[in-house]
């Protein structure tokens, strides 16, 4: 089975990532790699971003890797928080803090819809490709569920009426902007490697 680095040192997205692509590759975190580093997300978009953590490893070992840069688009703030999605209440924030300030920036305001939105930068064989996927829905007035991370609970995907924090992760895969931008990447790689 091939390996594959995925550049983040995030457990909720290394399980989100294994489950779609189950048995097809074997994903290698930074922390089962060995690698001990955070790597900044300076630039004004997830692509700048995702483009920047793949680099770096890349860079690091030399070997194929992959990395994502996923933003919670909320139309009525300017796509905020977006590339901020994980620091929105400052660097020192955790997603309940990040979550709250979301609510109150929305508090008042009627238009609460809103897009997941992931980008995944591969780097194989020397040269990047990306996949998106994105995920449609709206922000609800208060946190539901206790599953998933981030703004999980308070994120309804269109055609469901839970939150992503509602729901397991087969019912979240269904749905989920990740499991989108991963399927495409799956793809890619299977029919890459079948060419090779």
């Amino acid at each position: 089975m091939q390996s594959i680095i995925f550049a983040t040192n995030n457990k909720n997205k290394v399980n989100e990532i294994r489950a779609v692509l189950k048995d097809t590759f074997q994903i290698i975190s930074l922390q089962e790699a060995g690698i001990d580093i955070e790597i900044p997300e300076p630039y004004e978009t997830l692509e700048e971003n995702a483009r920047e953590k793949s680099t770096t490893i890349h860079t690091i070992t030399g070997k194929d890797c992959f990395s994502e840069d996923t933003g919670l688009e909320v139309f009525a703030l300017n796509n905020e928080p977006g590339v901020k999605s994980a620091r929105y209440a400052g660097d020192e924030a955790d997603f309940k803090k990040n979550t709250e300030k979301l609510l109150s920036n929305l508090q008042g305001i009627s238009n609460r819809q809103a897009q997941f939105r992931t980008v995944i930068s591969l780097l194989l064989d020397g040269k990047e490709y990306h996949f998106e996927g994105i995920c449609k829905g709206h922000i609800t007035e208060k946190e539901t569920g206790t599953n998933g991370f981030g703004y999980d609970p308070v994120f309804i995907p269109e055609g469901s009426e839970k939150t992503f924090a509602e729901m397991t992760m087969e019912e979240k895969n269904q749905y989920s902007h990740r499991k989108k931008a991963t399927a495409k990447f799956a793809a890619f790689l299977n029919d890459y490697h079948g060419k090779n």
